[in-house]
């Protein structure tokens, strides 16, 4: 556990005691501070009885607190815990902020932070895994893995690798990255934010909260674009990025099998980027590049049965980051006359009207199987260019993707939807594409999973 005497004699509260409010409230209490905290589920509230007061800081007169500490799953623009906590002039902080208030009191360490809309799970967790490769101390958390401040600190040379949304990115005000990142911005939770802009924005400031770090930007798109050129202005020099630095680095070729397509190209990039940035050779890295396994629900290769490859890849929740898994997989001509070859399982809880950037791939579609809530919409929007399927139900899609598809073929969970109609979160909808594959083909280690998850948030 992450502890400082930044915090001792302090006063905070503490809303939700998930695992991020959970880690928190601990090593608030480790530290010596004093902690109210509140949850409405009567056994996250449990592990803390007699320990702190469990108080709703919605009840309290908060004059002498220190902040009130919130799970990025709150929403600032509709939750009355924000306008609560600043009528006291006091900031609405999360875990990472309180990270950042202990980092003076840790031995000698740098920070890696990365953001974006798509790729930022397997951008931190590749470059987790290369500084591990390497014999680098390092952790990951954040958006992904275990809550950091749950972690034990690192040695003196570690590396603290985080993954940060745009909703932690809100609750964090003093986080002085050594390598900060971005790899894309495309629309996303715009019903947190007024705009798109101010959903871009939020991103751009982990670049503003840094004071002499080294600022990295993939800006193949025009809102990363613009931020790097906004850098420049002000007098630094943003490390910016392309997908074929890869290629150009001759990195490309020797990569993992679970670093597939252009979008998980674009993420090795970046990563390769933010290694070279802390002290790695290009050889160090080639080795990580190559034994990186990959995470789950992010194109998760779950099996081959009859020559037929199924891939989980429910962590695609908007049309941004399921056009690159449908672009991983052209027709080959080695493959049934080079005919389509992706059976695609889409739907979900809608983020966006239309297709996106997956209408560029619709070429490589044998046929689409929608479900959902959106179902119905995209069944509208594809029928008469590639065959649809209206399934409803994910367990019904994989029922006919597996009657139809033929070996050399791709069955593609890439739902480009929130999970939220008929799932907890995408983990559970990838977990029950697993089980469902399992049940319906035979493959008795279908259901078997690991590796990090997400805070449970979801977030971009």
């Amino acid at each position: 556990m992450i502890t400082s005497p930044a915090f001792k004699g302090k006063r905070y509260a503490v809303l939700g005691l998930a695992r991020s409010g959970a880690a928190a409230a601990e090593a608030l209490i480790a530290s010596g501070a004093e902690v109210i905290a509140w949850d409405r589920q009567p056994h996250a509230r449990e592990p803390f009885e007699g320990r702190c007061r469990l108080i709703d800081p919605l009840e309290l007169d908060l004059t002498g607190f220190a902040g009130v500490v919130v799970s990025p799953g709150v929403p600032l623009n509709s939750h009355p815990i924000g306008p609560h906590t600043w009528q006291y002039g006091l900031p609405v902080i999360g875990d990472i902020e309180l990270f950042a208030q202990a980092r003076a009191s840790l031995p000698p360490h740098k920070v890696v932070g990365i953001t974006g809309t798509n790729g930022k799970s397997t951008t931190t967790a590749l470059v987790h895994h290369i500084l591990k490769q390497a014999g680098v101390p390092t952790v990951m958390g954040g958006n992904i893995g275990d809550p950091i401040l749950g972690e034990d600190p690192l040695p003196a040379g570690g590396v603290y690798v985080l993954e940060l949304s745009s909703f932690q990115i809100d609750l964090t005000f003093t986080l002085d990255c050594d390598v900060a990142a971005i790899t894309n911005i495309t629309p996303d939770h715009l019903d947190r934010y007024a705009d798109f802009a101010a959903y871009a924005a939020a991103k751009e400031r982990l670049f503003q909260m840094q004071a002499s770090g080294t600022a990295i930007i993939c800006d193949e798109d025009a809102p990363t674009t613009a931020i790097a050129e906004r850098l420049a202005a002000s007098g630094r020099a943003p490390v910016r990025v392309k997908t074929a630095d890869l290629d150009a680095a001759g990195l490309a070729e020797g990569r993992s099998p679970s670093l597939a397509g252009p979008h998980n190209a674009q993420n090795a990039a970046v990563a390769v980027a933010i290694c070279r940035q802390l002290g790695l050779a290009d050889a160090q890295i080639a080795q990580g590049l190559a034994s990186y396994r990959g995470l789950p629900h992010r194109m998760e290769r779950v099996c081959e049965v009859k020559g037929v490859v199924y891939i989980n890849d429910s962590k695609a929740t908007n049309a941004a980051s399921a056009a690159p898994a449908l672009a991983a997989f052209p027709p080959d001509p080695a493959i049934n006359a080079g005919a389509p070859r992706i059976h695609w399982i889409v739907g979900g809880l809608p983020k966006e009207d239309g297709l996106g950037s997956c209408a560029d791939h619709l070429a490589n579609i044998a046929a689409a199987y929608t479900v959902g809530e959106a179902g119905p919409m995209f069944a509208g929007l594809l029928e008469g260019q590639v065959k649809v399927e209206r399934c409803e139900l994910i367990s019904e899609a994989v029922r006919r993707a597996e009657e139809s598809a033929r070996p050399g073929e791709v069955v593609l969970l890439s739902p480009a939807c929130a999970s939220y109609d008929q799932f907890r979160d995408y983990e559970k909808r990838g977990h029950h594409f697993r089980q469902m594959v399992g049940a319906i083909t035979g493959c008795e280690t279908c259901g078997e999973t690991g590796g990090p998850g997400t805070d449970g948030s979801n977030p971009a």
